[in-house]
């Protein structure tokens, strides 16, 4: 009887500790903390989450959609998407995701902020480069217009979409949760804040299992 009783005393203890031990985990979805977008472990960045791209004070106001905007922005110009069976118009990236290019075409330096010019480059893993050939078009308008014109797209301002996981969610119209300023842009896809996303990689808003990613938008 004395054995049973210290077996379940110690499967109890075992899970308790368990549980410590998950709820010890660093958070991923629902904070930048512990997302890709965390450079606190950086030698650059002093320990600071933030630093690298935005600043309290002095920003740059130059560029649409960047709050107290800290980092050095890009002046490439890119090799565009184009397809005979595409639609849509597009453009040089600009806006939101040319804040985006500013550290993931690999010519402007991750530590490149707050006036100083830095020396640490994206990594190859995480380096888009300047031919946007061979990637997903951005920075065209996306609405109920092309989606006709098409006839493989949702009507961006009918269609509903979910992003995120668990309890952080947000639901919406296409054209309310993944749109900015009526246009697709890399952060359409990804959050950078890691705040509504799914899995554990790329700081998805919508699952990739399923092509859940692609039939967001696309009608097939």
């Amino acid at each position: 009887m004395k054995r049973r009783v210290m077996g379940k005393l110690v499967a109890q203890l075992m899970a308790g500790c368990a549980l410590l031990l998950v709820a010890a985990l660093p958070a991923k979805a629902g904070t930048i903390a512990g997302s890709a977008h965390d450079f606190t472990g950086s030698s650059w960045s002093g320990g600071r989450i933030c630093v690298a791209c935005h600043t309290p004070h002095k920003s740059d106001t130059s560029v649409t959609d960047a709050p107290l905007w800290s980092h050095n922005n890009t002046t490439q110009s890119y090799t565009l998407y184009a397809s005979a069976t595409m639609n849509a118009t597009t453009g040089q990236p600009s806006g939101i995701s040319k804040l985006c290019m500013s550290c993931h075409d690999g010519t402007v330096a991750v530590d490149s902020f707050g006036g100083v010019t830095g020396t640490t480059m994206i990594s190859a893993v995480n380096k888009i480069g300047t031919s946007l050939a061979d990637d997903h078009p951005i920075g065209f308008t996306y609405n109920t217009a092309l989606a006709t014109a098409d006839g493989s797209l949702h009507d961006p301002a009918t269609k509903m979409i979910t992003i995120g996981s668990g309890s952080q969610i947000k639901s919406g119209t296409l054209n309310a949760v993944l749109l900015y300023n009526g246009k697709l842009e890399c952060s359409s896809c990804h959050d950078v804040h890691n705040t509504f996303t799914v899995g554990t990689t790329g700081l998805l808003k919508v699952a990739q299992a399923g092509s859940q990613v692609c039939l967001a938008c696309h009608n097939k």
